[in-house]
């Protein structure tokens, strides 16, 4: 293979996958790997409607209490069963 062969990888940015030898399959779950890694979904969703800085805060704190609250039960004893 000389350099004029080569494909050139280098200039391809941001979220895309190179497709070779015609493996579709292997080149989409890779883009769905990259997707999902980068959080680029769940920001869309979050963007998808305005929510008030109030209304922000409230469901922070509350989804911090629902952590708090099943780290809780993680650490408790199980219940006896008699």
């Amino acid at each position: 293979m000389s350099y004029f062969d080569k494909p050139k990888f280098d200039k391809i940015t941001g979220n895309t996958v190179i497709v070779q030898h015609d493996n579709v399959d292997k080149a989409l779950r890779k883009f769905k790997k990259k997707v999902l890694e980068s959080g680029l979904l769940n920001e869309l969703r979050d963007r998808e409607f305005y929510t008030k800085p109030t209304t922000a805060r409230k469901q922070s704190k509350n989804a911090a209490k629902r952590r708090w609250q099943k780290k809780l039960e993680a650490q408790q004893l199980p219940k006896k069963l008699y």
